[in-house]
């Protein structure tokens, strides 16, 4: 599942959002791309639950 993250800009901001992400679910894989401001993610957990991780970080996600 993909999501746009206009706000997540550095290094930080991915950090905070795959840490959020694998609290949520430790199996997921989770790649982000600053130039995009997007966030792949690998999960079982759905995507209402992904964003609700995303925003947990202090970000606010959209499906891409």
């Amino acid at each position: 599942m993909d999501f746009k993250v206009p706000d997540m800009s550095c290094g930080h901001c991915t950090s905070a959002i795959e840490k959020s992400v694998k609290a949520a679910d430790p199996a997921a894989r989770v790649t982000c791309d600053l130039g995009t401001h997007t966030v792949h993610i690998d999960s079982a957990l759905s995507a209402d639950l992904l964003s609700d991780a995303i925003r947990s970080a202090g970000y606010e996600a959209t499906a891409a």
